[in-house]
């Protein structure tokens, strides 16, 4: 038996889908994992899987490089002859889909992670990019036996826009996390905060960044911390500067990409991600194995993460007062802090154990029984 994991990007496939990668190699199947580079292959090739090179570009619709992505899958397909295939992100769930169907596979489906920029976005450039998307989902969808979405708000909004119909959706709690890696650690004796996230706006740093002057001010001996990459290529980036001045005014405390984030995790009190849409984010989720409570805003897949008022706190899209009132309560009102980590770590073990996801998740894709 054989299965494709068509991924848009290896350090997602290892790092998101690891686990479920060793889950499906322990059901029998030889696991293939497609990926555009050669960055961090020997970490899929650790996991048991085998890795194929197919170029693709991540952004932006270039016909010509589309078509050869697909025509590159479809040849990998009608070698290999899986029995199984499973994309994400745009490009491998549309394409994947429109390959995999072409190539004959016998069970294709596809996992949407979360809407995207191109659905938040509101410039003239994005709304008629997101005409095109439509268009192409409407194609990958008809070619999926099954599409899995990780929120309510994502199944609801892709169905009402008539991409596809409900009994072909499915859901899972995110791709969940592994809490033996993201083991619970004892809380800093001070309030200190910590987003990780690319530098994007979609994303919420700018909000980010505007709350933490604003806590500095009433509270400068506060530390928070930020971690993520600045890429200036990217159409919805912060840019260095914007970034920098925060910086240079000792408001945050700024760390790049980094190979093992719990070194983070562990220093924080509390984790924020004031994102304006997700799928169901990977960040909190880890942020609350290691018993943290979390600020997020009540926006898709972001409000999924909390219980208000229990393991963390809500607060509306795009408000960075608000963000920073809340961040103050939690300085204010130190015993908050254990009390809301304590549940925030029960409620990630009972709905994002990634045991538990992967074992939904397979169920969706008719790999395993599960229990009546």
């Amino acid at each position: 038996m054989k299965f494709v994991l068509i991924s848009p990007k290896n350090r997602t496939a290892w790092n998101f889908r690891g686990d479920l990668i060793k889950d499906i190699i322990n059901l029998g199947y030889d696991v293939i994992v497609t990926g555009p580079n050669d960055v961090d292959v020997d970490k899929i090739e650790a996991l048991g899987a085998r890795f194929v090179k197919i170029p693709m570009e991540k952004t932006g619709v270039n016909v010509m490089s589309d078509l050869k992505y697909i025509k590159a899958l479809k040849k990998l397909f009608k070698e290999e002859k899986p029995d199984v295939t499973l994309g994400y992100t745009i490009k491998p769930v549309i394409y994947g889909a429109i390959a995999a169907k072409q190539a004959k596979v016998p069970r294709r489906y596809s996992m949407i992670a979360g809407a995207g920029y191109v659905f938040v976005a509101k410039t003239t450039k994005a709304k008629i990019i997101r005409m095109l998307v439509k268009i192409l989902y409407r194609i990958g969808f008809s070619c999926a036996h099954k599409v899995v979405f990780m929120n309510p708000d994502d199944l609801q909004d892709f169905t009402s826009l008539k991409l596809l119909k409900k009994d072909k959706c499915c859901m899972v709690n995110g791709s969940g996390v592994n809490m033996q890696r993201f083991e619970r650690e004892p809380l800093p004796k001070k309030p200190v905060f910590f987003m990780l996230s690319r530098a994007l706006r979609c994303k919420g740093v700018s909000e980010y960044l505007e709350a933490a002057q604003i806590v500095h001010e009433r509270h400068p001996d506060v530390r928070i911390m930020y971690l993520g990459e600045i890429d200036e290529s990217m159409q919805d980036s912060l840019k260095q500067t914007e970034v920098q001045k925060y910086i240079d005014s000792g408001i945050i405390e700024y760390y790049p990409e980094h190979p093992d984030v719990r070194v983070y995790y562990r220093q924080c009190s509390v984790f924020v991600l004031p994102s304006h849409r997700e799928g169901i984010p990977r960040t909190v989720q880890e942020a609350m194995a290691m018993g943290r409570p979390v600020i997020v805003t009540d926006a898709p897949g972001c409000r999924e993460t909390v219980k208000n008022g229990e393991t963390g706190y809500l607060v509306p899209v795009g408000n960075p007062q608000a963000l920073a009132d809340t961040m103050c309560k939690f300085i204010e009102n130190p015993d908050l802090i254990n009390k809301l980590g304590e549940a925030s770590y029960e409620y990630c073990k009972e709905k994002f154990d990634v045991c538990k996801v992967n074992k939904t998740l397979l169920s969706h894709l008719d790999m395993i029984k599960t229990e009546e």
